[in-house]
C-alpha cells in the first residue's frame, strides 16, 4: 500500500519501490527509488501540470543537448509526470570544493543559458525585471517585503534591464550541483525561470571570471532575488542585508 500521494508511482510499472528519503526541500517530498531495478529519485509535489511541462521540457531538452540534469523517465504510457510525481534519472557525485570545481561549475551555467536563450518563461513566474513594474510572480509578493528593501532590490535589478534572457538554474548552492572527475551536474531546478544569466553568475571566488563592475552587478541583483523569493525568513533577511541602500 502507497502512502497518500504515492500511488502515482503504480504509473511506472509494477517493478518500482520507494528506497530512503532524499533532501529535497520543504515544496517537495523526494525519494530514491528503484524502476525495473535501476536507480532514480522521485519527487512528489503540488506543482500544476503547466508547470511540470515546462520543467520536464527543459530537463529533457537540456539532457539531449548534453548537459547532465536529472533527466525525466517516462511513465509506461509516456507521460513524463502524473499526479504531481517525476520520476528522474539518479546523477552521483559531491559538491564543488576548490576554486577549479567552481569554474566547471561556471563553464556549465554558461553552456545552460547558450542553450535557452529564447525560451519561454515558466508558467506563472516573473523575471527580475518584470519586477521592477510587477508586485508577484510564483513565489515573490514584494508587498510583504518592507518598502524601502523592495526599492533597494528594484534598484539592484534595474541595472540589468535591457540584456537578453535565457534560462537560469535559480540557485546554483554546492548541494545543488553533483560532480565527478569528468562531469557537472546540476539538480534541483524548483528555482529554474527565465531571467538574466547574471543572476547565476556570482559564485564562489568570482569563478565566472565576471570583473568588478560584471560581478557585482551580479551579487547585487542575486542576492536582491534570493531576498525577494524566500521573504520573509532568516536567509532572506541577511541577504536583504548585503542589498546597498538606494
Amino acid at each position: 500500500m502507497w502512502p497518500v500521494g504515492w500511488e502515482a508511482l503504480r504509473h511506472w510499472g509494477d517493478d518500482v519501490t520507494r528506497v530512503e528519503p532524499l533532501t529535497g526541500g520543504v515544496a517537495n517530498d523526494v525519494w530514491s527509488v528503484r524502476v525495473d531495478g535501476r536507480l532514480a529519485v522521485a519527487r512528489l509535489g503540488r506543482r500544476s501540470d503547466a508547470d511540470l511541462a515546462w520543467e520536464t521540457a527543459l530537463l529533457r531538452h537540456l539532457d539531449q543537448a548534453g548537459l547532465t540534469v536529472p533527466a525525466p523517465i517516462p511513465a509506461v504510457d509516456g507521460r513524463l509526470f502524473a499526479d504531481g510525481l517525476v520520476v528522474m534519472t539518479y546523477l552521483e557525485g559531491g559538491p564543488p570544493g576548490t576554486p577549479a570545481d567552481w569554474r566547471r561549475v561556471a563553464g556549465t551555467l554558461r553552456e545552460l543559458h547558450r542553450l535557452t536563450r529564447g525560451w519561454p518563461q515558466r508558467p506563472g513566474w516573473r523575471s527580475s525585471t518584470d519586477l521592477l513594474h510587477a508586485e508577484t510572480g510564483t513565489k515573490v509578493d514584494l508587498g510583504a517585503m518592507p518598502p524601502e528593501g523592495v526599492a533597494r532590490c528594484r534598484a539592484a535589478w534595474a541595472r540589468l534591464a535591457g540584456r537578453p534572457t535565457c534560462v537560469v538554474h535559480g540557485d546554483p548552492n554546492p548541494g545543488n550541483v553533483r560532480m565527478t572527475a569528468d562531469r557537472v551536474a546540476l539538480i534541483d531546478w524548483d528555482e529554474a525561470h527565465v531571467d538574466v544569466p547574471d543572476l547565476d553568475l556570482a559564485l564562489p571566488d568570482n569563478a565566472a571570471g565576471l570583473d568588478d563592475r560584471a560581478y557585482d552587478v551580479a551579487a547585487q541583483a542575486s542576492a536582491a532575488w534570493e531576498a525577494a523569493v524566500c521573504w520573509d525568513d532568516d536567509y532572506s533577511v541577511r541577504r536583504l542585508a548585503e542589498v546597498r541602500a538606494v
